[in-house]
């Protein structure tokens, strides 16, 4: 299927590994034009130097967090593609921490890393997305923000307060024709996870240990999610294949949540 992403620029953040960088290959795939940043430029352009993106990949260093450095990434997209038809936010990952090890700064940490960044990048993105006959913001989020996990109380409470937001947005911007809907993963094999995995110590395979909390998690599929199927959803959410599709939210979870 085509899914008309052909020449339409799109920004993902959080691009140097796991879904962002999963999500830009597929972007690229689809011919479609990609701004991609994350806060080390240099890891960012040694994972995306297989890609051979050419004119059609721009990497640029920014730290979602900072507002001033966002409006700048904005500024350099509307420099080198001349305008912005789709906006990815992918920045963060999760903060494995119960309540009673968890301090103030934590809280703030994570709060501005998944929901302030969301706001920053929104609000430097909008002028551009107006411009787009097409425009539309996919919001990575996860089924903690349903379904909260103790293990990840910072995180849980984070992703609820992104996924407000993204209501709230799309209400804002439908009329406009800005379509914002979000993703919401489970357990997905990222970098993380393999981190996880290498500092556990465990004697069996990684393959025995993803089944293991796969199993624990209470995961319908067995196992672990991949980068590039939550790609392929974020795909689908930016192509006007989806042109009727805002406020929602799709799990990409192998069966994990639990809530209607």
């Amino acid at each position: 299927m085509d899914l008309q992403l052909k020449d339409r620029t799109v920004l993902v953040t959080g691009g140097s590994s796991g879904i962002g960088l999963a999500t830009v290959e597929l972007l690229l795939a689809e011919r479609a034009n990609v701004v991609a940043c994350a806060r080390d430029l240099g890891r960012l352009e040694s994972a995306l130097a297989p890609f051979g993106g050419g004119e059609r990949l721009a990497a640029i260093a920014c730290d979602v967090r900072d507002t001033a450095q966002v409006e700048a990434l904005l500024a350099a997209a509307r420099e080198r593609f001349g305008g912005l038809d789709g906006l990815v936010n992918n920045a963060g990952g999760s903060r494995m921490k119960p309540r009673s090890e968890v301090t103030l700064n934590d809280w703030r940490d994570e709060l501005d890393l998944k929901f302030s960044s969301v706001l920053n990048t929104v609000t430097a993105a909008l002028p551009l997305l107006r411009q787009s006959p097409a425009a539309a913001i996919v919001n990575i989020n996860a089924v903690l923000a349903r379904q909260p996990d103790p293990r990840l109380i910072t995180t849980s409470a984070a992703r609820a307060g992104l996924l407000n937001l993204s209501k709230s947005l799309s209400i804002e911007l439908a009329a406009e024709g800005i379509r914002v809907n979000s993703v919401a993963l489970g357990l997905v094999d990222t970098g993380q996870w393999r981190r996880r995995y290498d500092e556990s110590g465990v004697a069996g395979t990684y393959a025995d240990w993803e089944a293991e909390i796969a199993a624990d998690r209470g995961i319908g599929l067995g196992r672990f999610g991949r980068a590039e199927e939550v790609a392929a959803m974020i795909a689908m959410l930016l192509s006007a294949r989806s042109s009727y599709v805002t406020g929602a939210t799709i799990d990409v979870d192998g069966g994990v949540g639990r809530y209607v």
